[in-house]
Formats: C-alpha cells, sequence, structure tokens
C-alpha cells in the first residue's frame, strides 16, 4: 500500500483540511514542523518516512486565484526530488500541457474543474496523467461523461471524497470498491478519511494501490514505520509501475 502524503496549499501555507469546507481552512499547526511552510511541512513529513511523492493541492489555482509558482517550486527544489503529485484547477490545453512537460509533475485533472471531457480524452493515454473523481457531500461534482466512461480513465485514479477528508470517519470503502471494480486494471487510490495501518489493510485487501494522507500523519495515528512505506510499495516509483 502506497501512502502518499497530502499537502493543501492556500496563500502560501498548508493549511488543514476538513470536509471539503475550503472557506474554513486555516495554516496547519503540526508537531512535525515549526510553521506551515510548505517545504518545512514536507521535511517534516520526510521524517517519518523517505517519502518519494507529495501529493499538492493548490486550492487557490483551484479556486480561480493566481497559482502557487513560488511555493510550488520551493518544493520542487526538495533533495531527494520528490514526484509532485499536483491539482491547480488545471482546465485548459495549455495550462494542462505546461504540466505534463515538466517531468517532476504528476498532473491531477480534478473533475470539478473540467467543463466536459474533452481535455481527459486527449491525454488520457500520458503515464503521468492522474484522473481525480470529486465527490462532495452532495455527490459527485463534474461533468457525468467522465464518471460514465472509465474507457476514458487514465492509469491513474483517485477517488476523492471530500466530505471525509480530515475528519477520521474512515475511508469510503463502497464506493472505492465500485470504482474498483469499474476501473479494471487501472490503480485506484483513496483519498479522504484514512485513520490508521488498519484502514490501509482494509483498502489493500480491496485492490486499493495507494491512498491520500494527511491528518493521520500530523496527528500520529498512522505512523509509517516499515522500510517500505517510503512512498512507493518497495521503493518502486509509479511512473514504473503503470
Amino acid at each position: 500500500m502506497r501512502i502518499i502524503p497530502v499537502l493543501d496549499l492556500k496563500a502560501g501555507l498548508v493549511v488543514r483540511a476538513e470536509g471539503g469546507r475550503r472557506d474554513s481552512y486555516r495554516p496547519i499547526a503540526t508537531p512535525l514542523a515549526a510553521s506551515a511552510e510548505p517545504v518545512a511541512v514536507a521535511e517534516g513529513l520526510r521524517r517519518l518516512a523517505a517519502f518519494e511523492a507529495f501529493y499538492v493541492a493548490d486550492l487557490d489555482a483551484i479556486e480561480g486565484r493566481p497559482p502557487q509558482r513560488e511555493a510550488l517550486g520551493r518544493l520542487k527544489a526538495l533533495v531527494p526530488r520528490p514526484e509532485i503529485w499536483l491539482d491547480a484547477g488545471f482546465a485548459s490545453a495549455a495550462m494542462l500541457g505546461a504540466a505534463l512537460a515538466d517531468p517532476a509533475l504528476w498532473p491531477v485533472l480534478g473533475t470539478e474543474s473540467q467543463r466536459d471531457e474533452a481535455l481527459l480524452r486527449a491525454h488520457r493515454d500520458h503515464p503521468r496523467l492522474v484522473l481525480s473523481l470529486d465527490f462532495f457531500a452532495d455527490g459527485y461534482r463534474g461533468p457525468p461523461a467522465i464518471l460514465a466512461s472509465p474507457e476514458l480513465w487514465p492509469q491513474w485514479v483517485i477517488v476523492m471524497t471530500l466530505e471525509r477528508v480530515g475528519t477520521a470517519a474512515g475511508p469510503d470503502l463502497a464506493r472505492l470498491a465500485a470504482i474498483k471494480e469499474r476501473a479494471g486494471g487501472r490503480n485506484v487510490v483513496a483519498a479522504g478519511g484514512v485513520r490508521s495501518e488498519a484502514d490501509l489493510a482494509r483498502l489493500e485487501a480491496r485492490g486499493i494501490a495507494s491512498a491520500l494522507v494527511a491528518s493521520a500523519l500530523h496527528d500520529g495515528s498512522l505512523m509509517p514505520a516499515r522500510p517500505d512505506a517510503r512512498g512507493a510499495s518497495g521503493g518502486t516509483p509509479p511512473a514504473r509501475r503503470t
């Protein structure tokens, strides 16, 4: 089971996400770092385990404000250099093309930011493209054609259950199982509600490839102590497992 730590960025700082209510997110207070500065938090997480990848949600860009290029640049400069799974509200061919041209980035195409399935259809075969199926408290948010057409999905698919983010409610196992059944051989990633090693075991038993985790790492309820908890099973980055 691959653990990918989450960094939610807002106004240049890492914020504590809870339930998808973005207007209430505040800078994170964590025992892993002295501040909410992104590099400090990332380095604190790497003291838990040698994570090779981070999921970065640029909340400013997702909500239509200028992207946080400076913070992203500092994260990309970390040593060893991490993979950055970046959700920055990609909604145009130019934005997505620029991200795919950067080998350090795994662009995350969030369905909440899409008008239709055109971007996904054009780039679904790219090995670094990640699709995020976004579910809020009121259900799926995005073009219906994307959710209804698994043949359009790339090799990596996040099931993002935002109402469970930061709530310690546990992963949405039923939804994950349903998406996994439709995804075929694709890698399905759980996001939202992961609390413990027991949750990871439940996900792994259902064939889920990876989990995005934040609160459980900062709170100490999940301690990735195994040598293979480096951000990829057996130390193999996802580009070599697609």
